[in-house]
């Protein structure tokens, strides 16, 4: 998917608007508990004002249901961005659209660059989600280029995300990734249409319902697919297997029976699992084979036979994409599995390691390998769109290179 950049055109002069993802976590009083999605926008910012642009950014905060709501606010990020990026002056707008942004953005001065204005946040007006295009015509007006950092809301068709660009193009300007979503594109792209092989997926997770399309497309595409979580149950239970209690969805075996018909040789489920009484960090945990698990017991980890297994098939593998945990990580006596592939695929020297965002990203930052794999996606919804082949309305939208 060939896509035009932030370098493919020179912003000196200009107001450029860039969709960031400052969707942040905020503490009980409204403070930054983590400012990882702040600070992977700085590439991006500091490369357009370092040539002479004038920056409007745009980003959502929460679920505030289309109205302001002071929690929701994203006046901590604009406080903590400025720390950040000490050299330019930046200033917080009070709304998304209206009198107060008009007068912030109208007094940035091509001959004066090096501004940033911070949008409030985009769902506080109800247009924003809906993709209205009132609401997009109006916020469009503040940029003479469209720029999109903001992979993890490519796979919604927003209006920030998509009409906006519209809008922009429609009066001549630029509509270009920035560095994190031309990285996504590069590792996610390569990796569905040109991957080298063996090329292995692994997914994981709770449910088989989420990722239906995602197993079908990859089945296609893949040398293996290594499968673990709440999803392995169902599969399990479709060959027949008793599960005790684990979590298994029933409405879903049909369609988990034909994904194995379909996946042949392919598909490696767990051999054996941790199995404990009760969902709870302390429960009573013991290792058994998957065609003995005791119907008063749950599976809430693969086992180490199955560790075993598919290290041996990651060993191989010159391309690997994960997404999705293999066990209840969050509880340490059934992390084991997620970390073990966390680590396995750390020590690939020699292949392409994606790791597809949500809780497998939050597993590889809790192990402390996140320098050592290739790529960590900055979106788990966006990726797993990206995987099951469908258009992200939000990348389709860029200019093509």
């Amino acid at each position: 998917m060939n896509k035009k950049t932030i370098r493919d055109f020179d912003p000196k002069g200009m107001r450029v608007l860039v969709r960031v993802d400052f969707n942040v976590p905020l503490d009980e009083h409204c403070q930054i508990s983590d400012d990882t999605r702040v600070r992977a926008a700085l590439p991006t910012l500091q490369y357009l004002l370092e040539r002479g642009a004038n920056l409007v950014l745009m980003s959502h905060l929460g679920r505030p249901k289309g109205k302001p709501d002071p929690k929701f606010s994203l006046a901590p990020v604009a406080h903590h961005l400025q720390t950040l990026l000490p050299d330019y002056r930046l200033r917080m707008a009070s709304d998304v659209t209206g009198p107060n942004v008009d007068i912030l953005v109208g007094a940035m001065s091509a001959d004066e660059p090096g501004n940033v204005v911070l949008l409030e946040n985009l769902r506080f007006d109800p247009g924003e989600k809906k993709g209205d295009a009132e609401f997009a015509a109006a916020v469009a007006t503040y940029g003479d280029a469209y720029v999109n950092d903001a992979f993890g809301t490519c796979h919604r068709a927003h209006a920030s995300m998509y009409a906006v660009a519209q809008a922009v193009r429609a009066k001549g300007g630029p509509v270009v990734a920035g560095f994190l979503v031309e990285k996504e594109i590069e590792y996610l792209g390569s990796a569905v249409a040109d991957p080298r092989r063996p090329f292995i997926a692994i997914l994981g997770g709770a449910k088989v319902s989420d990722k239906i399309g995602v197993i079908s497309n990859l089945l296609a595409k893949v040398d293996g697919l290594l499968m673990g979580g709440g999803m392995a149950n169902t599969f399990l239970a479709a060959q027949g297997k008793e599960m005790g209690t684990s979590l298994v969805e029933s409405d879903a075996l049909d369609t988990a029976r034909t994904l194995l018909d379909k996946a042949g040789d392919s598909l490696h489920l767990p051999t054996d699992a941790v199995v404990a009484s009760e969902f709870a960090a302390n429960a009573d945990a013991a290792i058994v084979s998957v065609d003995d698990i005791p119907a008063d017991r749950m599976m809430l980890d693969i086992g180490p036979a199955s560790v075993a297994a598919f290290q041996d098939v990651l060993s191989e593998a010159r391309t690997v994409v994960w997404n999705g945990p293999m066990g209840v990580f969050e509880f340490s006596q059934f992390a084991t599995g997620t970390f073990a592939v966390a680590e396995t695929l750390a020590g690939l020297d020699d292949a392409v390691t994606i790791v597809g965002g949500g809780d497998s990203a939050a597993a590889i930052m809790q192990a402390g390998l996140t320098g050592q794999v290739s790529h960590v996606s900055t979106g788990g919804g966006a990726s797993l769109t990206y995987l099951e082949g469908k258009l992200l309305p939000g990348i389709d939208v860029l200019d093509e290179a």
